[in-house]
């Protein structure tokens, strides 16, 4: 099953994050985002050609965000928008950051 056919489930923690192997791995499953030095985190930053698109980018991933549940860090300005996303309950990493950044890619590209 694909990324984006998951639903984000709620992490409540007493498990341990990802490695970065494990990170790693699950990278390869969402173009565009990169793995912090850490591997606590993942970040993709979104080039858009004016400040509106940036907004748009900023709206269809907090549209994201509240369809699963996740709380992700978004900041944008003209001609880009960061997203940053971890599971705050482990800090670190956990499935379902990555099924938010697919599930991003997949609205910001539609």
């Amino acid at each position: 099953m694909s990324l984006t056919e998951k639903q984000c489930t709620p992490c409540q923690g007493g498990i341990d994050p990802m490695t970065r192997e494990q990170a790693q791995a699950y990278l390869a499953e969402v173009p565009g985002w990169t793995l912090s030095d850490d591997a606590s985190r993942i970040t993709r930053r979104f080039k858009t050609g004016d400040f509106a698109a940036a907004q748009t980018v900023a709206n269809q991933a907090g549209e994201v965000a509240e369809d699963q549940d996740h709380h992700p860090e978004i900041t944008f300005g003209y001609g880009y928008c960061e997203v940053e996303i971890f599971t705050h309950a482990i800090g670190g990493l956990h499935e379902n950051d990555f099924i938010f950044a697919a599930k991003v890619n997949q609205a910001v590209d539609a």
